[in-house]
């Protein structure tokens, strides 16, 4: 039994189904056996190019908030998560929400201003342009939102043998062991590092918590199509609200097929 406490100290109870707990050990155990030669392999490449482990550990916040060891294959150097704040600009989330495209050509236009025919609220003063209060908070949420997510194209950090691992995803493969332990399911929502999860203690956002932590889900085979945080998080809660074998076996039957499209974006 896993417990979710949000920040409004509501208490929501999630256990993962016989039957689905069931289908994640086996298939586990059938992938680790199939890709064992594979996993030699690849830690004896990560060994022989960079210093640092073969195997990525970091903290992970998957099912009702509860924290656990994330296993990965290395592919950045060694300290990268040092390196973070500096290469914080660079995110992909936030690139349409920079200063000067949120500030400028997103403050003229409130709908709901724009329908009524006057203010909705108390207009501010924003840069020499005006804009109401009730739509200045709605995007400043908007902005907060694209800012919970990480991730950079291009990313110095990342090593040779790494960019080969992560465009053919595999990369992925020691969280198979993760599955056959129960800190996560094959089909879920995607466990957040704590720097992330933190920021998604709102009962709007919190509830893809109450999903298990997943190697792949409903974002990674829409991961095409998102643009932005809120699209990836309405994914999350959707799935949440899902308990469906036929939509997991979908869902991984999609994800083999996205798997031979080499370089698309799991993270």
């Amino acid at each position: 039994m896993k417990t979710l406490n949000t920040n409004i100290n509501k208490e929501v109870n999630y256990r993962i189904g016989f039957g689905k707990r069931l289908f994640d050990i086996l298939f586990s155990i059938f992938a680790m056996i199939i890709f064992s030669p594979l996993m030699l392999l690849i830690a004896l490449a990560i060994k022989l190019e960079s210093k640092g482990p073969v195997i990525y550990k970091a903290l992970r916040v998957g099912t009702g908030f509860d924290t656990f060891t994330f296993y990965k294959f290395r592919t950045m150097y060694k300290d990268a998560d040092k390196k973070l704040g500096q290469l914080s600009v660079m995110n992909e989330y936030m690139k349409a929400f920079k200063k000067g495209d949120f500030f400028v050509s997103k403050l003229k236009e409130c709908p709901d201003c724009k329908r009524l025919g006057y203010p909705c609220s108390p207009v501010l003063y924003l840069d020499g342009v005006e804009i109401c209060e009730n739509y200045y908070l709605r995007l400043k949420k908007d902005f907060l939102l694209q800012n919970v997510f990480f991730k950079i194209k291009d990313d110095p950090r990342i090593t040779r043998v790494g960019k080969f691992l992560r465009f053919f995803h595999l990369d992925e493969l020691p969280q198979f062991y993760n599955v056959l332990k129960g800190d996560m399911s094959v089909v879920g929502n995607r466990p957040l590092p704590v720097y992330e999860a933190v920021k998604l203690t709102t009962d709007e956002w919190a509830y893809r918590f109450m999903a298990p932590a997943g190697i792949t889900g409903l974002w990674q085979i829409h991961s095409g199509e998102i643009h932005n945080a809120e699209e990836r998080i309405r994914l999350d809660n959707q799935y949440a609200m899902i308990k469906s074998w036929y939509i997991d076996l979908k869902i991984i039957f999609l994800t083999i097929i996205d798997f031979f499209r080499f370089g698309k974006d799991y993270y």
